[in-house]
């Protein structure tokens, strides 16, 4: 799992979901993995990387034997996609602390404006492979 590119995202938010879609729709070389929060593999991954605080929510990236969060793991997420995707990596010269203002508003944010499911998405037999438990 070292050399994997791992997401980590709320499986319940249907923002989360809709990211996941699209990255997996952009992702032809099939770059990243998939692992819910709330899954086993999610949990001891964030204990692994300490980051199981509250404040801490929805999208992790983990590679290279590095986490990454919020705002950054976004953008380099976005930055390995294929398509104008790619464009909004620029906006990590924008300093942290404003980039995660707006992402925290979002994620505070992310059930009201986008709900959220009663479980966490079932991947389709052929994205399977794609998805850690």
């Amino acid at each position: 799992m070292a050399d994997q590119s791992l997401i980590l995202f709320d499986g319940i938010c249907n923002l989360c979901n809709a990211s996941v879609q699209y990255v997996i729709k952009h992702d032809p070389d099939s770059i990243f993995k998939f692992t819910t929060l709330q899954s086993e593999t999610g949990t001891r991954l964030l204990r692994k990387y300490d980051l199981s605080s509250p404040g801490l929510n929805s999208f992790i990236l983990i590679q290279h034997g590095k986490a990454y969060t919020k705002s950054t793991a976004a953008l380099m997420v976005a930055r390995q996609l294929k398509g104008a995707i790619k464009l909004l990596y620029g906006f990590i010269i924008v300093p942290p602390f404003i980039r995660n203002m707006v992402y925290n508003i979002i994620a505070k944010n992310r059930y009201k404006w986008f709900g959220k499911k009663d479980n966490c998405m079932i991947p389709t037999p052929s994205l399977q492979a794609r998805f850690l438990n």
